[in-house]
């Protein structure tokens, strides 16, 4: 919005030349979220306390938790307005990656909205039946996947459905028509894992905001001749390179959510925030063919996903349990780690992972 009222005055005021370019308009965007979040949040969480907004807290969690019961929930619509309210205003909105990734965010938003708002008004910590979160989370990624799969095929020089392997580099195998299952597979993954990361105070957004700084990076370089040629990249579509604007509001709203998401926390952000926020890395993953490459730049994500799955699937085999609690953040806690040292430790590796995930740009 701002980007096309700013940038046709810069033939009579020169100096709005420079909303020409992505990075200044990645870092304005970046720099309006952290103000959206540092200043709405106190009214946010006044507001959400008047309306009893409160989070319940699972019973059969550690008990340590339990003092958190009644902290103001569904803060993840702060992070959602921080993020995109900032896209709307400094990306070109003629851009359909930005219509694709302000539109997925959104509608997983609201699958973890409908789930917030049915805890609050059951007073329990079950919201949404899991047939029905998964299948509207289905829905959704159908769609994106649909979407991404017609650009394709209108528009070949904007999107492909091949894959990218980062290890090997002449390895890009066309899916076609079978993108939209894998797009579905994945995007059902990327939420989920997000949401499942969020059990500790600023744990999910600190991660998320590393995520989101390593994918700012990669749209950025993914569409720029000089990078992508000199790291030997398969070069997307300049159109592209609008969707560092997105990553870059992205990383604001985190900041800006974290200051008042950090231990002890003022608010969560509930799954309107978890859903919305893994929607989002997942379809800009998707958007910027980085789609494999997601499993290392989110490996503490995937991580706390694993270790639900070998935990569940280990006790209906044997009737143990191979981590004290699943979520893996959980077991850590349970071993007596204080949760300002798992959430530490645990951004640590998420910063090693994100870098991890730079270096392999050049890997053959």
């Amino acid at each position: 919005m701002l980007y096309h009222l700013l940038y046709p005055l810069h033939t009579e005021l020169t100096v709005l030349n420079v909303t020409r370019y992505i990075t200044f308009r990645t870092a304005a965007a970046s720099l309006s979220a952290l103000v959206i979040g540092l200043f709405v949040g106190p009214l946010m969480i006044r507001k959400l306390r008047e309306f009893q907004i409160g989070q319940v807290v699972r019973q059969d969690g550690p008990a340590t938790h339990r003092t958190k019961a009644g902290t103001p929930t569904m803060g993840g619509l702060l992070i959602l307005t921080s993020s995109l309210v900032p896209t709307l205003f400094w990306a070109d909105l003629t851009n359909p990656f930005i219509w694709i990734a302000v539109l997925a965010t959104t509608a997983f938003g609201c699958i973890g909205f409908a789930d917030d708002y049915l805890k609050i008004v059951r007073r329990s910590h079950h919201g949404l039946l899991p047939r029905y979160k998964m299948g509207w989370q289905m829905v959704v990624a159908a769609a994106v996947g649909f979407s991404l799969l017609l650009l394709a095929h209108h528009e070949p020089t904007l999107y492909s459905t091949r894959l990218i392997f980062p290890f090997f580099k002449r390895v890009i195998p066309d899916l076609g028509w079978f993108y939209v299952v894998f797009a579905v597979v994945f995007l059902v993954g990327a939420t989920n894992e997000v949401n499942l990361t969020d059990g500790l105070d600023g744990l999910a957004i600190s991660v998320f905001a590393v995520s989101a700084a390593a994918f700012t990076a990669l749209a950025y370089v993914s569409t720029h001749v000089v990078f992508s040629n000199y790291l030997q990249l398969v070069r997307l579509n300049s159109e592209a390179a609008e969707l560092t604007i997105f990553c870059g509001s992205l990383v604001g709203a985190s900041l800006g959510f974290l200051w008042w998401n950090c231990y002890p926390a003022e608010i969560f952000m509930g799954d309107v925030g978890s859903l919305g926020l893994g929607g989002a890395l997942g379809t800009v993953a998707l958007l910027i063919k980085q789609e494999i490459l997601f499993v290392v730049v989110g490996g503490v994500f995937v991580a706390e996903a694993a270790s639900v799955i070998i935990q569940v699937g280990y006790f209906k085999m044997t009737g143990r349990r191979v981590f004290k609690m699943a979520p893996l953040h959980h077991h850590f806690e349970l071993i007596g780690w204080s949760e300002p040292k798992v959430i530490t430790r645990f951004v640590i590796v998420a910063i090693i992972f994100a870098l991890f995930s730079l270096t392999t740009l050049k890997l053959r």
